[in-house]
């Protein structure tokens, strides 16, 4: 099976903000505890006696907040880095993403657009293992408990029964999952991905994003994992399997 742990990172509700990101990290199941323990290994540089009492977030370990302040800038800045390498040590972890520009989705919901285009990617993904590799394998997604969690299940359920604007999710085990990203290295790696992506594209800060840039899922050269709807152009075309899903 495979996991793919989701978070997002800005605000639908914040005038201030342009862009909304939902973004994860999909891992094999056999890998999960590999990369908790790599995770970790980066906590300890904070709390050697307690590392599960430092959670890897994003927001407040670059700006120095809920705890963090006393730790140094370039240490907390590093150790995000560190992290979100972890994506890059093994072929079987892959990152999905979709990045709204607020102002050009005017007059629809920008979190139930963000999910559509991921599910289905996830999906198609689990659907290329199948026909190219005859690995049949189903997945599930896990988020960051939020307030978006009965909507988000409601929405999985309809994508899988009726289905979204590009037809039917065939390879889930189970409707989203939802944890608390104290409990989960993987919720928190998920957390720093999304971080990561909205400073880029918020921001013009690509320090950390520069970090993952090569590791969204991709097939044959053409990259389906990054999904993009902004005014700088039309959202990348994802070229779907006419094989049906295991």
């Amino acid at each position: 099976m495979h996991l793919l742990y989701l978070d997002e990172s800005g605000s639908v509700a914040d005038p201030n903000q342009r862009f909304f990101v939902l973004a994860g990290v999909s891992v094999f199941e056999r890998q999960s505890h590999w990369i908790e323990t790599e995770l970790n290994k980066i906590a300890e540089r904070f709390n050697q006696a307690a590392p599960y009492d430092i959670e890897l977030h994003g927001s407040p370990m670059r700006s120095g907040r809920e705890g963090w302040k006393n730790h140094p800038r370039d240490a907390r800045f590093q150790a995000i880095k560190d992290a979100l390498a972890v994506c890059l040590t093994s072929k079987h972890v892959r990152l999905f993403a979709a990045v709204i520009e607020k102002s050009a989705f005017v007059g629809a919901d920008p979190v139930e657009h963000a999910f559509e285009k991921l599910s289905m990617r996830f999906d198609l993904f689990l659907r290329r293992l199948y026909t190219k590799h005859s690995d049949a394998q189903r997945g599930i997604m896990l988020f960051d408990k939020s307030s978006t969690e009965r909507r988000i299940q409601t929405l999985a359920r309809e994508f899988k029964h009726s289905g979204h604007s590009q037809g039917q999710t065939k390879n889930y085990a189970e409707v989203p999952v939802f944890l608390d990203s104290k409990a989960s290295r993987l919720i928190q790696l998920a957390d720093l991905v999304a971080f990561a992506i909205f400073r880029k594209f918020e921001f013009g800060d690509d320090q950390f994003y520069d970090v993952i840039k090569d590791n969204f899922d991709s097939d044959g050269g053409i990259q389906h994992g990054l999904y993009m709807r902004t005014h700088a152009g039309p959202a990348p075309q994802l070229v779907a399997h006419a094989a049906p899903a295991n």
